[in-house]
């Protein structure tokens, strides 16, 4: 239960029938998120036409209430909804459930606001109206991405080690606050010590972009993380490319 919403009974879900994927047996389970029925009623049934299990609720407390309650692989969470806004759902289930992945689907049009979601935790946003086979292309690409609960524990380069499934960070014993982009980005550059990496390749990778969003703000985050490490240079820049970790 979350403090200050009263959730009542289990959440109202509309639970779909779902047909065998090609291979007999549903690939994973997807909350749907969306207050309008038909907008809904598309998703769920291009979901299961892929072969996902789906439920769906349709308020932000309703929303909430399921995600919370776990076992899903993935949420697609509308940003317009009665009750609790998606920021709302999308920031309390970044808080309680951090390896959750949450798809954002919204007709809001400000790059602002597509941005301000990705850096609050979701996975990814796709606006509305949207071609159903790039919503599926979206989906099946976050569920084939390793998610910090199944991945090995610990990433490990020079003094810095970062505890995946804790998501936090430490150099030379000594704990670091990094907020989650942040973390993401480090454990990107990380897992590629040494290989320059594209400011490109970080919005897509770290922020989920698949534009530029017009604004510096992989090289605010390098900046924020130099600050932090036990020497700025442990990132280094690499001319005309990006950015590279360094283990020396």
């Amino acid at each position: 239960m979350v403090k200050g919403l009263a959730l009542g009974p289990a959440a109202r879900l509309i639970r779909c029938e779902v047909p065998a994927s090609s291979q007999g047996v549903a690939v994973g389970r997807v909350l749907v998120v969306e207050d309008d029925e038909r907008i809904g009623r598309l998703v769920s049934r291009a979901l299961e036409n892929d072969g996902y299990l789906t439920e769906r609720a349709m308020t932000g407390p309703e929303g909430l209430a399921a995600a919370l309650t776990g076992g899903y692989d993935l949420v697609v969470l509308d940003l317009m909804l009665p009750g609790l806004g998606g920021d709302q759902v999308l920031e309390r289930i970044v808080d309680q459930r951090p390896d959750q992945r949450v798809l954002v689907l919204s007709a809001v049009p400000e790059i602002g606001t597509r941005v301000a979601v990705l850096e609050a935790g979701a996975a990814d946003f796709l606006g509305k109206p949207f071609a159903v086979a790039e919503l599926l292309a979206r989906v099946r690409a976050r569920l084939r991405s390793t998610s910090p609960g199944a991945a090995t524990r610990w990433l490990r380069a020079g003094p810095v080690r970062l505890d995946l499934r804790r998501r936090r960070a430490e150099v030379n014993g000594v704990d670091l606050d990094l907020p989650l982009r942040e973390f993401l980005l480090l454990q990107h550059l990380m897992a590629r010590a040494g290989q320059p990496c594209s400011r490109e390749e970080l919005l897509t990778d770290v922020w989920g972009l698949t534009f530029d969003p017009g604004s510096n703000v992989v090289d605010v985050y390098i900046r924020r993380l130099r600050g932090k490490l036990d020497r700025p240079e442990r990132i280094e820049t690499v001319r005309h490319v990006g950015y590279a970790f360094t283990v020396n």
